[in-house]
């Protein structure tokens, strides 16, 4: 989901990709008058705190201020997003570990939900798996909206986000 994200990002405000780097394909660019770097970490998604870091590190992000992590989650239906300023990693692997890397969890994230493991499931199996087409459609208007809302996060602010994009089910 995050990768997806972050392509429409690329893709809306023509953020060049500048290559391969702290263990992630980056590229630097402005979302309206602020400056961006969008990234897609290289490591086992569960590891993607070793790119977080390095990335915040080298370009001075402060992760509490500047940071937004955009990620799946299952808690939420296929085609439904969530902002949140801070929180926990609700059992999302990849949190758990740029908190770790971090050494906060006091950063902005961007949850894109994939619904619920099927019984029998591998968590794993199921949020690398396929949707269905009519979950396909919900995800690709998610993925449309989370970019949006990363979006106006970065030039309205993290609650005029929230305002507008966490809607109540």
């Amino acid at each position: 989901m995050g990768f997806d994200v972050i392509d429409r990002l690329i893709e809306l405000h023509k953020v060049p990709q500048a290559g391969t780097k702290f263990h992630a394909v980056y590229g630097t660019g402005r979302i309206g008058a602020e400056r961006v770097v969008l990234a897609k970490p290289l490591t086992y998604m569960n590891l993607s705190g070793t790119a977080v870091r390095e990335l915040a590190d080298f370009y001075k992000i402060d992760p509490e201020r500047e940071l937004i992590v955009v990620s799946d989650d299952i808690d939420l239906a296929p085609g439904r997003i969530r902002l949140r300023k801070q929180g926990s990693a609700g059992g999302q692997n990849g949190l758990k570990h740029i908190i770790q890397c971090l050494g906060t969890q006091n950063f902005i994230r961007v949850r894109v939900g994939t619904g619920q493991k099927p019984e029998g499931w591998e968590l794993a199996d199921w949020v690398l798996s396929r949707f269905s087409k009519e979950e396909r459609n919900a995800v690709d208007k998610a993925i449309a909206e989370a970019a949006d809302a990363v979006t106006a996060i970065v030039t309205d602010g993290i609650d005029a986000a929230m305002n507008r994009y966490n809607k109540k089910a």
